[in-house]
């Protein structure tokens, strides 16, 4: 018959009971399952055999300059190397020869320069002309600071003093700058003479110079001028070329 279980009677079937599992261990169920996370699987880089593994030395053949490098540019670096020392090399010139700072000490060269003014002297200059305004040392002695005078008398000529006024080669010099008259004429009482390679300088306030007129300082020597002054640097108010008359 329907609905009968072979050997068991309807009456006697029972029906099973569902177990019930605790929410606690459900919960730890879980979270056991939620730490065990899978590893990353590890990769393996294969080690690159160097040549020191490989039993072989290292050498400059190695880099490969010839495709590396190329003429073009071995020439061009040339070039940029060559200009560089080049500019390096005239910055240095006209540093050495034309950017020589000596300071105006006193007021002998008034009005044409004044106590503190900072000039440039150009080195280049040893033999200056008449009129010309030149640094030297007096006697080459390295322990005074510079002079600077204006030049009169040239090697080989005759200076003398008359009457306030100066004689060279025995004819009258007239200055083109302004100059205060000599009153006092110093060791010059007689013509002297320069010698080939001495120069006879002046300040041009002669009341305040001490130049060739006295016996500390004398005729300059061509060896001992360190340069012609060629340009005031400061103060701004004096800031140009110097006047050389």
């Amino acid at each position: 018959m329907p609905g009968k279980i072979r050997g068991t009677k309807p009456d006697k079937i029972k029906k099973r009971k569902k177990k019930k599992i605790p929410v606690d261990k459900i919960e730890a169920k879980v979270k056991q399952i939620s730490r065990k996370k899978p590893e990353p699987e590890k990769r393996t880089i294969p080690r690159r055999r160097t040549r020191r593994h490989m039993g072989k030395k290292w050498s400059f053949k190695d880099l490969d300059l010839k495709n590396n490098i190329s003429l073009e540019k071995v020439k061009g670096l040339g070039m940029w190397i060559l200009q560089i020392a080049a500019v390096l090399f005239f910055a240095f010139i006209l540093v050495w020869f034309y950017g020589q700072r000596v300071s105006m000490i006193g007021g002998s060269m008034n009005p044409a320069l004044e106590n503190g003014d900072i000039v440039l002297v150009n080195r280049l200059v040893h033999r200056p002309k008449r009129g010309d305004i030149i640094a030297f040392k007096p006697k080459g002695n390295e322990n005074l600071h510079y002079y600077i005078k204006r030049v009169i008398g040239l090697p080989g000529e005759t200076i003398e003093f008359i009457e306030g006024r100066i004689y060279i080669d025995g004819e009258k010099f007239e200055e083109d700058y302004e100059a205060t008259e000599i009153r006092d004429v110093g060791i010059v009482k007689k013509k002297i003479e320069l010698g080939k390679d001495e120069y006879f300088v002046l300040g041009d306030d002669r009341g305040k110079s001490e130049d060739s007129r006295m016996e500390d300082v004398g005729n300059v020597k061509r060896e001992h001028i360190y340069g012609k002054v060629w340009f005031v640097l400061s103060p701004l108010k004096h800031f140009g070329f110097a006047k050389d008359s």
